[in-house]
């Protein structure tokens, strides 16, 4: 119960990594204040973070919306007091070779996911500075660090991440507030799901582990950050990878 009586909001949390974040963060104790597009998705996390005993709010919102981030938060702030905690999440993908990728598959991805954390830790970041306080995590990739073929608009926008999550580290110091980022590798998910058997294979043997992690891997992750147990630790980028980066 290492969050209890703090406020965490997880943007694009109504499935994936997201859900996981919002039950673990329940579980230690948080309230939950949660952003997705699909709110059928959204549901079943706002089911399971109630039978935590926690309360959970979800907002139907895109990150993109700065004026729909901005009547999110005021509803959450006074709906439950506070933001204590966010944990920028939401994010896609539109793969496609370089030199064939659309004006739009690349804008659309840094809009999202780059830009949407901009939106959002702009707007909450006002509230915690008066706070003197707060946890912010930035959900980047290794992607972001190594790059990967027909992905340039994904690396751009995830290396992005790293950068922003380094600069206010710096910026929000001297308020108690910690910026890090999680950059996570091949988690099971419906895409690594849907990968043939021989990608998946060559994908397993570039992890020292052997096996792709769980959401729930970087929800613990993203847990740790969160609690006063992570207290000295600001500007840092928490690799959850089974060493894949490490041998690359």
């Amino acid at each position: 119960m290492k969050l209890e009586g703090k406020v965490a909001l997880v943007t694009g949390g109504n499935r994936g990594i997201g859900a996981s974040v919002c039950i673990r963060l329940a579980r230690e104790g948080a309230a939950i204040a949660f952003t997705g597009r699909d709110t059928k998705a959204a549901k079943g996390v706002v089911s399971a973070v109630e039978e935590l005993g926690r309360n959970v709010l979800f907002y139907k919102a895109d990150v993109t919306d700065k004026g729909r981030v901005d009547e999110v938060l005021s509803a959450a702030v006074e709906q439950l007091g506070s933001i204590d905690i966010v944990v920028n999440n939401a994010g896609i993908t539109r793969d496609s070779l370089f030199i064939r990728m659309k004006d739009k598959d690349w804008s659309t991805v840094i809009d999202t996911n780059l830009t949407g954390i901009f939106n959002v830790t702009q707007a909450v970041s006002k509230l915690m500075l008066k706070q003197r306080r707060g946890s912010i995590i930035n959900i980047s990739s290794v992607i972001g660090l190594v790059g990967n073929a027909g992905q340039a608009n994904y690396a751009a926008s995830k290396a992005g991440i790293i950068g922003l999550t380094k600069a206010l580290a710096r910026e929000f110091a001297g308020r108690n507030i910690r910026v890090n980022a999680i950059a996570p590798g091949f988690i099971e998910s419906e895409m690594t799901n849907k990968l043939p058997d021989d990608i998946r294979n060559r994908t397993l043997d570039r992890i020292p582990l052997g096996y792709f992690g769980m959401p729930e891997d970087v929800a613990a992750a993203a847990a740790f950050l969160a609690s006063d147990d992570a207290r000295y630790i600001t500007g840092q980028v928490l690799v959850v990878d089974g060493g894949m980066v490490m041998v690359m």
